[in-house]
């Protein structure tokens, strides 16, 4: 079992857009089993992305509503519709805030394998799809917040003993 670190933000590898898989050979399958089992590792992770781990793929791994499973290369379609709901991530730690996400969401993308894969999902899993799917295109929960509610959210980040020790 190899639990990786999960790395924080400030970190540039998770500002940094990720290159699609182009190889779906044992080294991919090596990062998809080391991305599930720091997933897996801890109680209450519902996903992890390669970046978070340093890695920059186009991968991430997912636990949430009874589905588990992985996605290499995912592309998104969202519903109109919307959910709100408090959203975390393990690079911004202890932090929760209210973020808005579609309430439906369809991926698509690959195993590991290269075979086609499909993951359609309604609220918590299409919100854990969304916010993984972000990972991947360098972009955090936080830059999608807005007004008071992002405001709140950076003052937190910079109070934050971690926030500080990267200083």
């Amino acid at each position: 079992m190899t639990m990786h670190p999960i790395r924080i933000i400030g970190d540039p590898v998770l500002r940094t857009p990720c290159a699609p898989v182009t190889s779906f050979d044992a080294e991919l399958r090596a990062l998809v089993a080391d991305l599930m089992d720091t997933l897996l590792g801890a109680e209450g992770r519902a996903g992890v992305a390669a970046p978070q781990i340093g890695v920059s793929a186009r991968v991430f791994v997912f636990d949430a509503d009874g589905h588990r499973g992985h996605l290499v290369n995912p592309t998104l379609e969202l519903s109109e519709e919307q959910q709100g709901g408090d959203e975390g991530c393990l690079s911004i730690p202890e932090l929760y805030f209210p973020t808005p996400r579609a309430m439906h969401a369809t991926a698509h993308g690959f195993n590991q394998y290269g075979e086609p894969l499909t993951v359609t999902a309604s609220g918590f899993l299409a919100r854990a799809l969304q916010h993984e799917t972000d990972h991947l295109d360098g972009k955090l929960y936080v830059d999608t917040l807005r007004g008071q509610t992002r405001r709140e959210a950076l003052r937190e980040i910079r109070a934050t003993p971690w926030s500080r020790a990267r200083r």
